[in-house]
């Protein structure tokens, strides 16, 4: 029997598979641009609540308020919370709030134990909130006076509970580029839409924190982000909360409407994945080395086999699967690049944005492993040496 063979034939069935996925859902993955608010909606008028957890976002929050301020949907109140910032936030959001008596400025209580940051900031700025909706922005997001008009048209038209809108990554730096699409890769490619919305398990779900609505009932129903408070990954545990809870729930592509630069260099690059990775698989050592494993075979390894293949004159039969399983690699990559207008040539580049992911999935690992912590905006997130499930929070402000 020739297992090398086999080997290659399996690897190429499950690239098959990924990539009949990814098509499946690119069609799922709608556009929110696309959805107008019905006029029963636009008659009754219901506040709408948006909510900012703010900390250390001198450089964002104005341009993120101010696009706020411009959309299309004018019943809404814009509450920002100052989460312990340590340079100029407060004074810009107060500055604002002057000039809009819909933007107002709270001021975030000492964290609280048990909490990480960003859930003890919403957590406050919900119950600060009068509206019958609440979307949850993230402050270096910039919205299209579109963008919540939009959002809550969805959630009407496709009868859910809340939802999240994944905004266009802006990506300037090499590094970026390097990193970032493959977030959208995975979900498209790795997760079921159509089960996020049609299926009752929690396990089909995500969100990205970016944007997040939720009505008002459930949002208080699942108990807020404190059913979330000592979670990382909030976004994505608090998505799988609602559907717990019995409620439907879906992601949305804003692409149109919505964007956000996440990080700007190599540092915010490598800290941010690191404070996520490790965590977005449950700490689990054995886990997220099979998934390091099966992104290098399936990803990797197919463009280092064919240049040797060619080089050591390998069976054809060989080559031509090989060639197969890089097809069905680029095939995603290219519709993804052309959807979210990527860089063509970062096409040329995919063998090393697959290293620069596998290396910062390492990374993620070490930094909590060895108890060093990830340093995120001020705070270190850390795991307890010997105590994997015990989650601490490291906060010199709050001393």
């Amino acid at each position: 029997m020739d297992y090398f063979l086999m080997y290659q034939y399996i690897v190429a069935g499950v690239l098959l598979v990924v990539m009949i996925n990814f098509i499946i859902n690119n069609y799922l993955f709608k556009n929110t641009i696309k959805h107008k608010l019905p006029e029963s909606f636009l008659k009754e008028k219901p506040l709408i609540s948006v909510l900012i957890p703010a900390r250390n976002e001198e450089d964002n929050i104005k341009r993120c308020i101010n696009s706020l301020l411009k959309q299309d949907y004018e019943n809404i109140e814009i509450l920002v919370l100052d989460d312990g910032s340590t340079d100029r936030t407060a004074e810009v959001i107060n500055k604002l709030s002057k000039k809009d008596v819909r933007v107002r400025l709270y001021h975030g209580k000492p964290l609280a134990r048990g909490w990480l940051g960003k859930s003890y900031a919403c957590q406050q700025l919900a119950g600060y909130a009068k509206g019958q909706y609440f979307i949850f922005v993230d402050a270096d997001t910039l919205h299209f006076p579109t963008s919540i008009s939009s959002a809550v048209a969805c959630l009407l038209k496709y009868e859910v509970d809340a939802l999240s809108v994944f905004a266009k990554q802006i990506m300037v730096t090499l590094h970026e580029r390097m990193a970032l699409p493959f977030s959208n890769f995975m979900i498209l490619g790795f997760m079921p839409l159509a089960l996020i919305r049609k299926s009752k398990k929690a396990l089909f779900c995500t969100a990205i924190g970016q944007f997040m609505l939720f009505k008002k009932e459930v949002y208080e129903a699942i108990g807020g982000h404190e059913s979330v408070k000592g979670e990382i990954l909030e976004d994505i545990i608090i998505s799988k909360q609602v559907k717990r809870c019995g409620y439907k729930f879906m992601i949305f592509d804003g692409r149109s409407n919505l964007y956000c630069r996440m990080y700007h260099n190599f540092s915010e690059v490598v800290n941010g994945y690191a404070k996520v990775l490790f965590p977005a698989f449950d700490h689990s050592i054995p886990v997220i080395s099979t998934v390091i494993v099966s992104i290098a075979v399936g990803y990797l390894v197919p463009f280092i086999m064919l240049p040797l293949g060619i080089i050591f004159d390998w069976q054809q039969i060989y080559i031509n699967i090989i060639v197969l399983q890089i097809i069905f690699v680029l095939i995603p990559k290219i519709i993804l690049s052309i959807r979210f207008r990527m860089k063509a040539v970062d096409l040329l580049l995919h063998p090393f944005s697959v290293i620069y992911l596998l290396s910062t999935m390492v990374n993620s690992v070490l930094q909590y492993r060895l108890n060093t912590g990830v340093c995120w905006k001020g705070r270190t997130y850390n795991i307890e040496a010997g105590d994997e499930e015990e989650l601490k929070m490291i906060n010199d402000n709050y001393k």
